[in-house]
């Protein structure tokens, strides 16, 4: 400054306007100063760091810069060299240090929010980030990084120790409870869920008081987002996973056996004892061949030991064919490509009602997706439905309108008077 205003002198000029032109050519300088290593910093040293970064073996370097941590920490250049130039204006240096400082430490707190995007990128390029989520835990840290850093950029402003500040917020500790109340119970729910393993990002669960029912596609600190079948989208409090109950279907998926449980109601006036002819036709069923010749042995050496009269059907022993039915449709699960064969697989009889013999399919599929799961339940009963007249049975159905048209117009019909 001083060099400038000596040759400034040379030319006549009056001292204020050798002050002022002095001042100029000194801001010019500093700028020009300034501009010259923003370029120098970004076109050389950024492309030097981001090609080193691109040719290494390392993946989580790469995350860094996609973040811009490098980008944000070069605008630390200019504010620096600002800030040691303060000295030439020594009528505004406290000004000029202190608007330096506190862009210094804005950019800093950007700098660290980009660093802690890259941490938790980072992390969920591990497969622990699908059962140990630490998304809640990192906005918890942004939290206190903003604070923190308001806190620091207000006190360098009014040039006041941090601590004093930091003294005086106990007063409003019950504002800031109040204020962060969501957070406070998030972050707690989140620990419990992450420490528990209740919900992972993937999870199908389903809470109908919320109306979700779906796959968590996010877990933050204040939320759980379920992307519902439907493609909507619903907000889950993230205190809610722990005080309301939910079902999680992660463990129906990680078994590889999804529960098929369904009933076809028999009409009970269909059920009967099998006569000869039905056995014989039933031996010629490719699944009751070898059941039948059992069953019918063992039931004939039954009777004849216990010289039982078998003109009558209703003593001794007797196969129905409600019996074979439901041992028809069992072997026909068993030998079924896509029932899972090491889980539980059940055909039982259920209490008779208003609506006929419940027969229950108890059994589980060997594929857990849904289209495919329906398909595959759908095509065994599509099978169940069209074989049940084969051994005599009839599905139980309400009587419609068209069966009682059908019935006026029978032949059977007679009116009597």
């Amino acid at each position: 400054m001083d060099f400038i205003k000596h040759q400034l002198d040379g030319y006549g000029m009056s001292e204020q306007t050798v002050f002022y032109l002095s001042n100029i050519i000194m801001v010019v300088l500093i700028a020009v100063v300034c501009i010259l290593a923003t370029i120098i910093t970004k076109k050389i040293v950024l492309r030097m760091i981001i090609h080193l970064v691109q040719n290494n073996k390392y993946t989580w370097d790469n995350i860094i810069v996609e973040k811009k941590l490098f980008h944000k920490l070069s605008h630390l250049v200019p504010a620096i060299i600002i800030y040691y130039s303060a000295y030439v204006f020594p009528s505004v240096r406290g000004l000029i240090e202190k608007a330096a400082l506190t862009y210094m430490i804005v950019v800093m707190i950007s700098a660290l929010n980009a660093l802690l995007n890259a941490m938790e990128a980072i992390y969920r390029t591990f497969e622990v980030s699908k059962i140990r989520p630490i998304k809640g835990y990192i906005q918890v840290a942004k939290i206190a990084l903003y604070i923190i850093g308001g806190i620091v950029v207000i006190s360098n402003l009014i040039g006041q120790n941090p601590l004093i500040i930091l003294s005086g917020l106990g007063a409003l500790s019950a504002v800031l409870m109040l204020v962060f109340k969501d957070s406070i119970l998030g972050l707690v729910a989140g620990v419990q869920l992450s420490s528990n393993d209740m919900v992972r990002v993937g999870d199908w669960i389903e809470m109908p008081k919320y109306n979700a029912d779906g796959n968590v596609i996010d877990i933050t600190l204040n939320t759980v987002k379920v992307m519902n079948f439907d493609k909507t989208i619903t907000m889950i409090p993230s205190y809610a996973l722990i005080s309301d109950s939910f079902k999680n279907w992660r463990g129906m998926q990680a078994s590889g056996g999804r529960r098929i449980k369904r009933s076809v109601y028999i009409d009970t006036s269909s059920i009967s004892f099998c006569t000869e002819d039905m056995i014989a036709a039933f031996e010629k069923i490719h699944y009751l061949t070898d059941y039948m010749t059992t069953k019918v042995d063992e039931i004939n050496e039954y009777n004849m030991e216990r010289h039982i009269d078998t003109d009558s059907k209703v003593n001794g022993r007797q196969l129905t064919n409600i019996g074979v039915f439901r041992i028809y449709i069992l072997q026909y699960l068993r030998n079924h490509p896509k029932i899972h064969k090491d889980m539980t697989l059940i055909v039982r009889q259920l209490a008779s009602g208003d609506n006929g013999l419940p027969l229950e399919i108890y059994a589980f599929s060997n594929d857990t997706d849904w289209e495919a799961y329906e398909a595959i339940q759908a095509d065994i009963f599509d099978h169940i439905f069209a074989v049940a007249s084969t051994f005599g049975l009839r599905v139980f159905q309400n009587p419609t309108g068209h069966d009682i048209a059908r019935l006026k117009d029978s032949t059977d019909y007679v009116r009597q008077y």
